[in-house]
């Protein structure tokens, strides 16, 4: 229940997308709640941008797992998700006589407070990761990667490169992982091989199998499955694939997809529940709430088999003194990706894509003297920045 009522109150107040989760996820867990330490936490964040599927939530599942097991996942998901899902399935069955939300006050407001918990938890960060010059130094190239060279794959290559300047240059510390860094999880072998193995033959089997049967159910959980199986970074990244396997093949009509979508800038939570407006939609096979259904746990289902089939994994392999070299370059260059996002897409949709970019900035550093000086909560600030946007934005 502790877990279901943490991830439910972030769920509700997460606005500002996936960097926005993560340094909300840092301020519930690592600074108030201190469930895992800066480290582990930075370490956990490395394992998830390299694995397919939707990042923060993926950080969130793994979270749920070591605090509660299985159940502990399946509650952080649940509870982070729903509220979102919910907002976004009401809005496909024409719950939407609130017009076009993008230009709201209280949108900018909350878009404003996002920036600031994210430069909040980008400055923690890297006190605590790049103490040091070669450090610090590996944070900034990842930042520059990123800012200059525009892939959707270039968030992986930025870590995966940091870690590999990590082990050429950086010297291992000489203790082990403590108790306190440690991530720890109880998660036998065979379950892990297991959820691999169920991984990979969902990729592979579900299309034979859809063309073997040519049932529309299963044909629309095999295209939000391989959605959530192949798409590195999630977010974002995710919506031009969405789009050609939902307009391209006829499922959606282009100008409810583009409404939809403009509904998911609207709603906490991750936006691959956009899929759940996606799958009450569809012009043929499952629509309505059984439609929702299928697309949410297929597009989120290939994130929980890697988490519970890596996390473990992962965690061994941190007591290796050759993967410590690494996993400092690691870390590093997460606090660049990290560094890099607060700019684009951050600030430049939170503060510049506003009518009023000034008072919006004044938003921005009001709601960071209050995260970092007056220790009011992530939650506290994104709903008092809410409520003063739809008053003054």
């Amino acid at each position: 229940m502790e877990v279901f009522l943490v991830f439910l109150r972030l769920g509700l107040t997460s606005f500002g997308g996936p960097v926005a989760h993560i340094a909300y996820f840092r301020e519930a867990f690592v600074v108030r709640r201190k469930w895992l330490t800066e480290k582990a936490y930075a370490d956990l964040m490395a394992l998830c941008q390299f694995l397919p599927g939707p990042a923060s939530s993926q950080v969130g599942m793994a979270l749920g797992l070591q605090r509660a097991g299985v159940g502990g996942l399946f509650a952080a998901w649940f509870a982070f998700t729903m509220p979102s899902v919910l907002l976004l399935v009401a809005f496909a069955y024409g719950v939407s006589a609130a017009g076009d939300l993008s230009d709201a006050g209280w949108i900018h407001g909350l878009k404003a407070a996002a920036v600031a918990v994210v430069a909040h938890a980008v400055l923690g960060m890297a006190k605590n990761l790049t103490p040091d010059p070669p450090r610090a130094t590996i944070a900034v190239g990842s930042m520059i990667v990123v800012l200059l060279v525009p892939s959707p794959f270039i968030l992986v290559a930025a870590i995966a490169l940091s870690g590999v300047v990590g082990l050429l240059w950086l010297k291992a510390p000489d203790d082990a992982p403590n108790g306190d860094d440690a991530f720890p999880l109880r998660i036998p072998k065979a379950v892990s091989v297991t959820c691999l193995t169920l991984f990979f033959g969902l990729l592979f089997g579900l299309p034979a199998l859809v063309a073997a049967t040519g049932n529309s159910a299963l044909a629309l959980f095999d295209t939000f499955y391989r959605a959530g199986a192949l798409v590195f970074g999630g977010g974002h990244v995710v919506l031009p694939l969405l789009e050609s396997e939902t307009v391209g093949t006829g499922l959606i009509d282009p100008s409810v997809f583009l409404a939809g979508y403009g509904a998911a800038q609207a709603v906490p939570g991750p936006l691959f529940t956009f899929s759940g407006f996606l799958g009450a939609s569809t012009l043929e096979g499952p629509t309505g709430l059984l439609g929702a259904a299928l697309a949410v746990v297929a597009i989120f289902l290939p994130g929980g088999l890697l988490v519970i089939g890596c996390v473990s994994f992962w965690e061994r392999l941190r007591g290796n003194r050759t993967a410590r070299k690494a996993l400092l370059g690691f870390n590093a260059g997460v606090v660049g990706v990290l560094a890099a996002a607060l700019y684009t897409p951050v600030f430049t949709a939170g503060i510049m894509d506003v009518n009023n970019p000034t008072l919006a900035l004044c938003f921005t550093v009001a709601a960071f003297v209050a995260l970092n000086n007056w220790r009011v909560p992530a939650w506290g600030v994104v709903i008092a920045a809410g409520l003063l946007g739809w008053v003054l934005l």
